[in-house]
């Protein structure tokens, strides 16, 4: 995987790896993170989120904090998923990510095609998160803190299971669903959420 990049004058370059959590789950935010290794301490074990274990995730999470040269993780609300749509959302969080980093970088690299509007020069990159130490260090955090949220939430809403499918469209969630409707953490654009809006 790459850490750094040069110029065409030979000048290294600090670029920040950017993914985002949370896309497809019925309830809870979208959560981005943005991070700048340091190329003098790499990290073992970096790869995709969804590749890894939670507990190898977990195990990660300190690594990136303590030896990337910077990392930031912000997320995009319930409301404003349902109001510009989850695309423009995770847009959102990701740029929100970006600008909360302690170091301006040269160049940004998205996980994925679709990039937000940055005032550097920024590329998706398709399966980036398995290409690109940085990304992969992103999808790490990004994951880890939006499960944290979701298991929060589990504890104010037991009933639909959060803790378990973190929100995603499983059986279990669909059911409860069906016998207790929707709270007020559900994505409401969705249409398996709207069919139960009384």
């Amino acid at each position: 995987m790459d850490f750094l990049q040069s110029d065409k004058y030979g000048n290294a370059m600090r670029y920040a790896g950017v993914d985002e959590a949370g896309r497809g789950p019925l309830a809870g935010p979208v959560v981005a993170a943005a991070v700048v290794l340091d190329p003098d301490n790499p990290i073992v074990g970096l790869n995709d989120s969804k590749k890894l274990t939670a507990k190898q995730r977990e195990r990660l999470v300190p690594l990136i904090q303590e030896h990337a040269l910077a990392y930031a993780v912000t997320e995009a609300s319930v409301e404003e998923i349902d109001e510009i749509n989850i695309l423009q959302a995770s847009l959102l969080a990701m740029s929100r990510a970006v600008e909360c980093l302690s170091i301006v970088p040269d160049e940004v690299r998205v996980d994925g095609p679709h990039c937000p509007r940055l005032s550097m020069p920024v590329s998706g990159i398709i399966k980036g998160d398995q290409k690109d130490a940085a990304i992969a260090a992103a999808s790490i955090l990004a994951k880890v803190e939006r499960d944290r949220i979701m298991v929060e939430y589990h504890q104010q809403y037991p009933e639909y299971g959060f803790a378990s499918h973190k929100g995603y469209p499983t059986a279990l969630h669909r059911s409860a669903l069906e016998t207790h409707g929707i709270t007020e953490i559900h994505r409401k654009s969705y249409a398996p959420v709207a069919r139960y809006i009384k």
